[in-house]
């Protein structure tokens, strides 16, 4: 199998592929995505892993709530490790999955248990000589071109096919320099969508529904990412100081951003982003 070729990732995608091996590590979930917490947790209950497992099945059921009934096929780009995937497959449907990244593809084929088809590819350069009913962006819009997004679907769907987009977007134009600045603007990405023939069935912020997953994050980080990592540089400290002075240069020069940055990432979502859930339909050939 041919190795995909070496691409240049910028900067904000690596903090959040970051946070995604963080994430991962925290749940030991099939899933990738934030969930959909329904109902809403009170203030002030405690966020936990089980139910934030739960939020995530429910996150599949909401995705599967957006699936017209007449679709069969789905090309699930940027897969992950097949949550989605296997979460479809058990209800019917033909699924391929896509994305660039061979641990990730080990982990599709033992979740969807080899019976669905991996593509180990980015989406822009991926051909196919079959078309698809639907495909899925799954948080994964936000590293593709939104002209790549459009064109690239309107080419892979059948006449009259669809595309389920599932992401955060940026509602403030301006917050253009951040964790959160991949993201697509909400009113770019419908001008290609619009441009490529497609036309907005269906949409629904859900920014609510998944915000606790970043608390949970950032508060499972603040209670044992951040007690360990100060144990670690105590312990330097008092073993090898030299090395404790020097690993305290490198915090403040290249870390200590970043990491308030993160820890401020509610803050951020609110005032610059949504998640939203839109399906669109590709115009019929010769409308």
């Amino acid at each position: 199998m041919p190795k995909p070729k070496s691409i240049q990732i910028p900067k904000p995608t690596r903090y959040q592929n970051a946070a995604i091996d963080y994430y991962m590590g925290l749940t030991g979930s099939s899933y990738l995505h934030y969930g959909y917490w329904e109902p809403l947790p009170s203030p002030g209950e405690e966020l936990t892993l089980t139910r934030l497992r739960a939020a995530q099945e429910a996150y599949a059921a909401k995705l599967l709530s957006f699936i017209p009934g007449d679709t069969n096929t789905i090309l699930d780009v940027g897969c992950g490790i097949g949550g989605n995937a296997a979460y479809l497959l058990d209800r019917g449907f033909t699924i391929e999955g896509l994305a660039p990244d061979p641990l990730q593809q080990e982990r599709f084929i033992q979740n969807t248990n080899g019976k669905a088809p991996f593509h180990l590819t980015i989406f822009e350069d991926f051909r196919s000589q079959k078309c698809h009913d639907l495909i899925l962006f799954s948080e994964s819009s936000q590293y593709i071109a939104a002209k790549d997004i459009a064109q690239g679907a309107a080419r892979l769907l059948n006449s009259g096919g669809y595309l389920l987009l599932a992401d955060m977007m940026r509602s403030d134009a301006e917050y253009k320099d951040g964790i959160f600045s991949n993201c697509h603007v909400a009113k770019e990405l419908e001008v290609a969508m619009v441009q490529a023939g497609f036309k907005l069935i269906k949409s629904e912020d859900i920014s609510k529904a998944i915000a606790p997953t970043i608390d949970l994050c950032l508060d499972t980080f603040q209670t044992f990412g951040l007690t360990t990592i100060k144990y670690i540089a105590d312990i330097v400290a008092i073993a090898v100081p030299p090395i404790h002075r020097l690993g305290s240069l490198l915090f403040k020069r290249w870390l200590e951003k970043p990491i308030a940055e993160g820890l401020a990432a509610r803050t951020i979502f609110d005032r610059h982003l949504c998640y939203e859930i839109q399906l669109w339909q590709l115009s019929e050939t010769g409308d």
